[in-house]
């Protein structure tokens, strides 16, 4: 996956959330859903970063990895 598949599955996600607002489902599913989309947002900025530091410091940012929810979840801001 690439820089440009990545920021094409972002905006996907980001449409997506916008979608919830006008959907029709329980808020108890919206608010699941909701926050399953801002895991694999976090998880895709997150991968997208580790390709910009790699090239930075003279890697292969193809060998960068998604990482789990849950860890890019516990990072501190």
């Amino acid at each position: 996956m690439d820089d440009e598949d990545i920021l094409t599955r972002i905006k996907a996600l980001v449409d997506e959330e916008r979608g919830l607002a006008d959907d029709p489902e329980a808020p108890v599913d919206k608010r699941s859903r909701r926050r399953r989309l801002e895991e694999q947002l976090d998880q895709c900025w997150d991968l997208l970063r580790q390709r910009q530091a790699r090239r930075e410091f003279a890697q292969d940012p193809d060998s960068a990895r998604e990482r789990p929810a849950q860890q890019v979840e516990g990072y501190l801001q």
